[in-house]
């Protein structure tokens, strides 16, 4: 397997290293703005669309360009977002470029409200889950992906992924009394321990660690809920020994609740670091989040 994908890997960077013209690559956005909102058309092998919002037309597809290879674009901006995704082996390139220079991408805080709001269009227009087309889920995971990506990663890189070594699937701590969704009731199912390490300390440090409920168990406007006084409170316990947490689907790659329900150690630890006194861009998760890239890519749906 690791020669076969090392292979792939090689032929996927040449691919989406050029910035070369080839079937399938969004057209730039256009001078006029049509109306605001998600624009999607969904054809046989092919997902694409546009967004428009705040002044700014994001263009994006998702095309099959070979059976089980999905090519992903996003054009915005002045700047290019690319994917090549190999689903059934489990290896993709990223990369990110301004289109005028070809030089490497610089994320602006305008740059990724845009792809924010775009991801959360793209969750509520399609069909979650499986019942997404490939081309539909790819496109969903990889913009998922590219919100979170923060600035001090390259945006040039080669992601692998394969279960058990790869990502490692936490379904059954996703649920609590018996369920995947909904109230936990009294009866909770603890994940010991979504952990991290920065500057406080190593990932044994306790305040480093937290006691997790998996799932989409409850939400609110804060990072999670956390136990303070035998309470359930709204917001993030920074650095706490060891806190009880829950909420906004904690442990699901991506970020909050979006249309895939994967569940997964890596995801879980991310988590354990953007929602303990670190924010979603934090250098102290960059590790974190390079480790989460293949589980949010390529990882199974837990229901």
């Amino acid at each position: 397997m690791r020669k076969v994908l090392g292979v792939v890997a090689a032929g996927m960077l040449f691919a989406c290293g050029s910035q070369g013209g080839s079937t399938g690559t969004p057209e730039a956005p256009s001078a006029a703005l049509p109306a605001e909102g998600l624009s999607l058309g969904v054809t046989e092998a092919l997902t694409q669309g546009t967004f428009t919002g705040g002044g700014t037309e994001a263009v994006f597809s998702s095309r099959q360009v070979e059976p089980g290879v999905y090519r992903i674009e996003l054009r915005f901006h002045g700047k290019m977002l690319r994917a090549l995704l190999d689903g059934e082996n489990g290896v993709s390139t990223l990369d990110g470029f301004a289109e005028a220079t070809g030089q490497d991408m610089q994320w602006q805080e305008e740059d990724r409200q845009v792809v924010a709001v775009l991801s959360a269009a793209l969750n509520a227009e399609l069909p979650s889950g499986d019942a997404a087309t490939p081309e539909a889920k790819y496109l969903r995971r990889a913009v998922s992906l590219w919100v979170q990506h923060p600035d001090t990663v390259a945006m040039q890189r080669t992601v692998m992924g394969e279960q058990g070594r790869g990502y490692t699937m936490l379904c059954s701590y996703a649920k609590c009394n018996g369920k995947n969704t909904g109230s936990c009731g009294s009866s909770y199912n603890w994940y010991a321990y979504a952990k991290h390490d920065c500057s406080k300390g190593g990932f044994d440090a306790a305040i480093n660690q937290q006691l997790a409920q998996l799932g989409d168990h409850g939400t609110c406007d804060g990072d999670e809920f956390y136990m303070s006084n035998n309470a359930w409170v709204c917001g993030e316990p920074d650095h706490w020994s060891r806190p009880k947490v829950m909420g906004n689907c904690f442990g699901r790659c991506g970020g909050g609740c979006g249309g895939d329900t994967q569940y997964t150690l890596d995801a879980t630890n991310h988590d354990g670091c953007v929602r303990n006194g670190h924010v979603l861009v934090s250098g102290y998760c960059d590790d974190q989040f390079v480790s989460a890239s293949d589980d949010e890519l390529f990882a199974p749906n837990c229901y």
